[in-house]
């Protein structure tokens, strides 16, 4: 199974409403909240290509989006064989 990062902020309702999804669904992701953390906001506008909003959510390697991207791939089946990969 691929490792899940999801950047987030703590008062981000999609932030909140992404990890739901993977809290469902028994998944463990590791969570970087760049509230307030200038070096770990700048890592994530790196890695997301210029994208600054949250959450941002990597699977793997690869940069899926936000959180209505992921719902979005869940409700398409690809979720969960995206992880599986």
């Amino acid at each position: 199974m691929k490792n899940i990062t999801i950047y987030s902020t703590t008062r981000c309702p999609y932030c909140i409403k992404a990890k739901a999804l993977f809290d469902r669904k028994n998944l463990s992701y590791e969570e970087i909240d760049v509230t307030g953390d200038d070096e770990a906001r700048s890592e994530l506008i790196k890695k997301a290509n210029g994208l600054r909003t949250v959450p941002q959510i990597f699977i793997g390697d690869k940069h899926v989006g936000g959180c209505d991207d992921i719902y979005l791939l869940d409700s398409k089946g690809e979720l969960d064989k995206l992880i599986e990969e």
